[in-house]
């Protein structure tokens, strides 16, 4: 499906249609076709909300939800430092608000992230006088924090993201301080332990470039391992952080088939950066940020249109692909919900002004959205 300038245009008028929530809308039921309802035979359609969302201080976007999404993640109010900032302090409320939210709307509630090597408080690796935990502390934690955590909301968050980015893009495991202290016993610990807190849960593997051969090979391999300890992985998610050019499709195609030979597989955290990044990565380590640069914040007054199209084009070849594999994909989940609320607006440059949703910073459908839906119903 090739879009033009002319078709460009008609997808902006036919998206005001399609999904438009206007400031002056309080209902959550917009009118117009939905995301969730257009792919309701194909796979879960999803956002990642922050805490202004959760909390029922964005009602514009949480309309937006309502009629749109048929699942949610949680940015970040459940990785460990937001949750479990202190060893005896747990901060439940927002998480609790967030699990309201989606019990609320009916939606498919998505745990991120119990295991991961950012966002984890320094305490949580160290003995108490700031020296490395032992191995057996460290584990201890582990289960500590996911008996805890998952514990709380067994029978309402439907999956967890139970060990997230472990790999390098070589396909090499990490060497984080998961890693460093107890090898690669933190990763089964922590599948073990979430499938003893909550057997009807669904557990995953997450992670970004997964579309790099090396990396897919190796996220292949750590699954397979997983499961031949008899440890319960159900499904990898391939974080979507794509470039208007890269990855190519292909390549997104053949983790697909690759990862669908293991479990369901997941289109996570899914944006697509349309400015310029000075390490020229389509990635999402968080540790490769740099200082602002206005050579890298090109369209601070509103997106060119010929931007625009690649972007739209760019969502509707997408979504096309997923729509080809959806016996094999089961959610596909946006990082966001409109271009305001992007972490791309501070990464890997703070202060940009960024563009990768299909919903603008006005709450309006963008192109993309109605050639998302153009392209499935031209199938």
């Amino acid at each position: 499906m090739k879009l033009t300038k002319t078709l460009v245009a008609a997808s902006l008028a036919a998206a005001v249609v399609v999904g438009c929530v206007t400031s002056n809308q309080n209902s959550p039921k917009a009118a117009g076709t939905s995301l969730k309802e257009v792919f309701k035979n194909d796979f879960l359609v999803g956002a990642a909300l922050n805490y202004r969302q959760v909390m029922g201080q964005d009602p514009q976007a949480e309309a937006i939800l309502a009629q749109h999404f048929s699942t949610i993640s949680p940015e970040n109010l459940l990785k460990w430092e937001s949750v479990h900032p202190q060893p005896e302090q747990f901060n439940f409320g927002p998480a609790d608000a967030y699990v309201a939210l989606g019990q609320k709307y009916r939606q498919f509630i998505v745990g991120h992230a119990l295991v991961w090597h950012q966002q984890t408080p320094r305490w949580v690796f160290e003995n108490g006088q700031g020296q490395p935990a032992s191995k057996e502390v460290l584990l201890k934690r582990i289960e500590e924090h996911i008996t805890a955590v998952a514990g709380r909301y067994k029978g309402k968050i439907n999956g967890w993201d139970v060990v997230n980015e472990a790999l390098n893009d070589d396909g090499t495991l990490r060497q984080s301080k998961w890693h460093q202290i107890t090898g690669e016993d933190y990763l089964a610990k922590a599948f073990e332990t979430a499938r003893n807190v909550d057997p009807k849960a669904e557990l995953y593997y997450n992670d970004y470039n997964l579309w790099k051969p090396a990396k897919r090979n190796g996220a292949v391999k750590l699954v397979q391992s997983l499961k031949a300890r008899g440890l319960k992985v159900d499904g990898i998610g391939m974080q979507g952080h794509y470039g208007l050019e890269n990855p190519s499709l292909q390549q997104i195609e053949e983790s697909i088939l690759a990862f669908s030979k293991l479990g369901k597989v997941m289109i996570t955290e899914l944006d697509i950066d349309v400015l310029p990044n000075p390490s020229n990565r389509q990635g999402a380590d968080i540790d490769a940020t740099f200082e602002f640069d206005e050579r890298y914040n090109v369209y601070t007054t509103g997106l060119p249109e010929e931007v625009q199209l690649k972007l739209t084009q760019r969502y509707a070849d997408l979504f096309t692909l997923f729509h080809k594999h959806r016996d094999k994909i089961s959610r596909v989940t946006f990082w966001g919900v409109t271009d305001k609320d992007s972490w791309l607006n501070d990464w890997p440059i703070k202060g940009r002004t960024s563009y990768p949703m299909v919903f603008d910073r006005n709450y309006q459908p963008k192109p993309a959205l109605n050639a998302i839906v153009q392209a499935v119903r031209n199938k």
